[in-house]
């Protein structure tokens, strides 16, 4: 049996997140959800997670901001940002923040679960190179 990412979604929407969780948990894939950035990086200092799936519009933190301090707290942790609003700035930005993936809001249920799918087999072949050396 393959093991399967746990995942986080972070996003305002609670309609959106329980949705997406829904989604995922059809597919056979752990998902748990937080409602800001700051509920994320909370989440994040008591447990880990394999992918966090994060929209960049929230209040009090955006995505951006949230992800440069996730990637200090758990640098390993994949994070794919979505967002409904294009813009090659904040693309390069979150690249730049060590962000697996941008998606852009609306997508098909099959470019999301590829996402994580590569998100994950990035992560877990990063820990085996790892623990070879």
């Amino acid at each position: 049996m393959n093991p399967t990412p746990k995942i986080l979604i972070v996003d305002d929407e609670e309609r959106f997140r329980n949705t997406m969780r829904k989604l995922l948990l059809i597919e056979g894939i752990s998902a748990e959800t937080a409602a800001s950035g700051k509920e994320a990086l909370e989440r994040l200092s008591v447990e880990s997670f394999d992918v966090l799936i994060m929209d960049v519009r929230m209040p009090e933190m955006t995505g951006v901001e949230a992800l440069a301090h996730i990637k200090k707290l758990d640098p390993d942790v994949e994070v794919i940002i979505m967002t409904g609003y294009a813009s090659v700035d904040t693309a390069k930005e979150i690249t730049q923040l060590g962000a697996y993936d941008y998606l852009l809001k609306p997508y098909r249920k099959e470019e999301l679960m590829d996402r994580i799918e590569a998100a994950f087999e990035r992560k877990t072949s990063r820990k085996k190179l790892a623990e070879r050396k």
